[in-house]
């Protein structure tokens, strides 16, 4: 249940690549993760989707110097700088991969096929132009995690007052999941990132995934529709706070220059 989105492990690994790091292949391992295959399609100088190794080393040639996150909603432009057709395209995927040094952005579309069980997984990342600009509402690493803790403190308010019992079996089995992930810090984030960066992405899941379960567990009390929308209307000021903060951890080696 932790959120950890692809565009998160697209520009960790493809910013410790960058900086001479890890091997493209480790790279492109680590990119992507579970799924069966990535692919890049709409890159400057190739006639047709590409593999990852072969387009992190086409973005490094055309400048690219570091990689940025994005994670928009709706009403909030999250990391993005325009123009608005990529804006477009990254909101309907809720996420984005911004370029340092050159003009581009990625958008990734998912594919899915396959029985239950046994479901194959395809992205192709769509290549495109962007404004070169400050990105959107994106906080410093100081920032959101002074953010984080009221954000924790606060949720933690909003549950019992709404009386939502994120408790159980599968509610722990999610914590503890969430435990073993940010014990193995490394793992979190790709080599490059600075410890704090580590420490804030880890607490931003955590706040994600107590939200997560707020909305999907037992309703305890709160059953009556008027209940359901007050928690969403308490909640939604904390996810925001760990979105911001999940892009601040991401982008953090390319802020840092």
């Amino acid at each position: 249940m932790l959120f950890e989105p692809r565009s998160g492990r697209l520009a960790a690994w493809g910013n410790a690549l960058l900086a001479g790091l890890v091997s493209p292949d480790e790279a492109a391992l680590s990119i992507v993760g579970e799924d069966a295959v990535h692919r890049v399609s709409g890159l400057p100088g190739e006639a047709g989707p590409v593999g990852l190794t072969l387009a992190l080393g086409r973005l490094r040639a055309l400048g690219v110097t570091g990689l940025r996150v994005a994670l928009p909603v709706a009403g909030h432009p999250l990391g993005l700088s325009g123009p608005p057709e990529f804006n477009a395209r990254a909101l309907e995927a809720e996420e984005a991969v911004v370029c340092a040094g050159a003009a581009l952005g990625l958008v990734p579309e998912v594919s899915e096929a396959g029985p239950a069980g046994d479901v194959h997984v395809s992205v192709v990342w769509h290549c495109l132009s962007v404004r070169e600009a400050p990105p959107a509402d994106v906080p410093s690493l100081g920032e959101a995690e002074r953010e984080l803790a009221e954000a924790l403190r606060e949720a933690t308010v909003v549950l019992t007052r709404l009386d939502v019992a994120a408790s159980g079996p599968v509610a722990e089995a999610a914590l503890s999941a969430y435990r073993a992930r940010a014990e193995a810090g490394r793992e979190v984030l790709a080599p490059g990132y600075p410890a704090r960066a580590v420490r804030v992405l880890a607490l931003a899941q955590r706040v994600d995934l107590l939200v997560s379960l707020a909305y999907e567990r037992g309703h305890g009390g709160a059953v009556a529709a008027s209940e359901m929308a007050a928690r969403a209307e308490a909640l939604r000021p904390v996810e925001r706070v760990a979105r911001r903060a999940l892009v601040a951890a991401y982008n953090a080696p390319v802020e840092q220059h």
